[in-house]
């Protein structure tokens, strides 16, 4: 089963609508009212987070025996990890690194964006 995570970051004052947000980042366009990301640096920080037993096989690709796999997408706007075989644990590691800089979930499986916003 695979599962998409998203994280993007509003500009300070700015709510836009996460499912057209969502799509728009989808298809690579900049968005007005959004921050660009330090993707190196979240990137970076992913190697951290995934160096107990993942492998990176590519820019894009990681794998783990017996834990799944998942592949990472950027823009100057939006992470992206799309999951597959994955434990609720392994991807919440993906929510904390969000979290981290100041990038909440947007989960289009459900349609929810996890930062309080209406």
């Amino acid at each position: 089963m695979s599962y998409d995570l998203n994280f993007w970051k509003y500009k300070s004052g700015i709510y836009l609508d996460p499912q057209t947000t969502y799509k728009n980042l989808c298809v690579g366009k900049s968005i007005d009212g959004l921050e660009e990301l330090p993707i190196e640096e979240m990137l970076n920080r992913l190697k951290i987070l995934f160096s107990d037993g993942w492998v990176q096989l590519d820019e894009q690709n990681w794998e783990a025996s017996n834990r799944g796999a998942f592949q990472i997408s950027t823009t100057s706007q939006m992470l992206r990890v799309d999951c597959y075989g994955m434990s609720g644990d392994d991807m919440n590691r993906f929510i904390d690194l969000g979290t981290e800089f100041g990038c909440p979930l947007y989960d289009p499986q459900v349609g929810a964006r996890f930062d309080g916003g209406s």
